[in-house]
């Protein structure tokens, strides 16, 4: 056998003997950081500066998941150029929640160097590991900590439907037509409690011929819908993560990520660790905007 195949080898080995350690970190790293307390002191980060981030990267997701799809493009178009330039802009803003995470994976799960404002890790479990392969982890890592960002997504937009559904007994797909049905709500119960002839006449009739939210109640309420939700998005794990560790849905997550690394590590290409969640969040947002365009056009008469 060549010398080079048997140096592949033992990397390969190596890289193995590696991943089956990782993989039997994976149920105490779950069980330390997404039980109740443990998401409770995990998300202690999100306090600050987050509670700003937290509503610009609700607004920056969508803009943000077609630059990378862009950048996929020109790659399999055979402009590397290109997508290596679309690959580097960065919309999302960078939270304390996701640097903790990231953290977490990279020195308590993968054991490698972790370099954050204030803290350092230096252990290191990859030394002969080369700068290329280094920032193709923290792309990995990144991935996996986006997904999660999503999850948060997904849960604001389910917390929408419910209230919608309690609140207003309409379909609220997302946080923009929650806002609607709520401004419409306003409107009307304002407009019965100003009827001339009293309210229960003013219900009778407001309910024949309804009322629409003017332009300034609209647009006040539905801002007010999105950036309660996005707030709900940086603490939303709290909740969830219980969950989501119960279903198991921490751990098969953690696994991809550690199947990722292996990839990696062997000399796959690409960087991304990929989740349909981002998808599944767009397309609740092109619901939420196609429910709200929807209601505006059945609604012309503006109160």
């Amino acid at each position: 056998m060549p010398e080079s195949d048997i140096a592949r080898a033992i990397v390969r080995n190596a890289v193995h003997r590696y991943i089956a350690s990782r993989r039997d970190r994976v149920d105490g790293f779950v069980d330390r950081h997404f039980t109740f307390a443990g998401s409770l002191a995990l998300h202690r980060a999100a306090l600050g500066l987050d509670m700003v981030r937290a509503p610009l990267n609700l607004f920056l997701a969508g803009p943000a998941l077609a630059v990378k799809l862009a950048s996929r493009a020109a790659r399999h178009a055979g402009m590397p150029h290109l997508a290596a330039r679309l690959a580097r802009c960065r919309l999302l803003r960078e939270t304390a929640l996701s640097r903790e995470i990231a953290r977490l994976v990279a020195t308590e799960l993968l054991e490698i160097p972790h370099r954050q404002r204030g803290r350092a890790s230096a252990c290191d479990a990859l030394p002969a590991v080369d700068p290329e392969l280094r920032r193709r982890l923290a792309a990995a890592i990144d991935g996996y900590v986006g997904s999660r960002a999503t999850a948060a997504e997904i849960t604001a937009a389910i917390f929408a439907a419910g209230l919608g559904a309690l609140a207003v007994n309409q379909a609220t797909p997302g946080l923009v037509t929650l806002g609607a049905a709520l401004a419409a709500a306003i409107a009307q119960q304002t407009a019965i409690a100003s009827f001339p002839l009293g309210a229960a006449l003013g219900a009778l009739w407001y309910g024949w011929f309804p009322v629409a939210a003017g332009p300034g109640l609209l647009a006040v309420t539905i801002a007010g819908a999105v950036m309660t939700g996005a707030m709900l998005t940086a603490f939303a794990g709290v909740a969830t993560d219980p969950i989501r560790r119960r279903l198991g849905l921490h751990r098969r997550r953690l696994l991809r990520l550690l199947d990722r690394v292996e990839d990696i590590l062997c000399g796959a290409e690409g960087d991304g660790f990929t989740m349909r969640d981002h998808y599944a969040a767009r397309l609740l947002d092109l619901a939420d905007l196609a429910a709200a365009g929807w209601r505006a056009l059945g609604s012309p008469r503006i109160a």
